[in-house]
């Protein structure tokens, strides 16, 4: 596998690239005032969140980068870690956007939300004596 810093710098960055794209497409109707239900609409709201959940993750994934640059925490805790923030970085934007699609994804919201708690648990005990 490629060290976690160098792999969480490219889940972070692409995250970033998929918000951008995200957010020009959904920029192509925001204009109309219906579009998937209105403004308030839970569609609307759950495509707005995971287009900022590529930026807010990709973010974490980056700051995780530079925090296992910084601190070198022991490898198999950076693993870890590594790959739940990568997890995180996918499935929170994919359970939003399913959840636009069909309310009930919304059951799926555990797996993301496992994903950055495990992330952080294996960067946390790295970081311990």
């Amino acid at each position: 596998m490629i060290e976690p810093a160098r792999f969480n710098l490219l889940v972070g960055w692409t995250s970033m690239v998929a918000g951008t794209i995200s957010g020009a497409a959904i920029g192509l109707f925001f204009h109309r005032e219906s579009w998937m239900g209105g403004y308030a609409s839970l569609r609307r709201r759950m495509v707005r969140l995971g287009h900022i959940a590529f930026f807010g993750l990709g973010i974490v994934n980056v700051l995780f980068a530079l925090s296992v640059a910084a601190a070198a925490p022991p490898a198999s805790y950076a693993r870890f870690a590594a790959v739940a923030f990568a997890v995180a970085a996918l499935t929170m934007p994919l359970c939003c956007f399913l959840t636009a699609w069909r309310p009930a994804m919304r059951l799926l919201f555990p797996i993301p939300v496992a994903a950055v708690l495990g992330g952080l648990a294996g960067l946390l005990r790295g970081f311990l004596p």
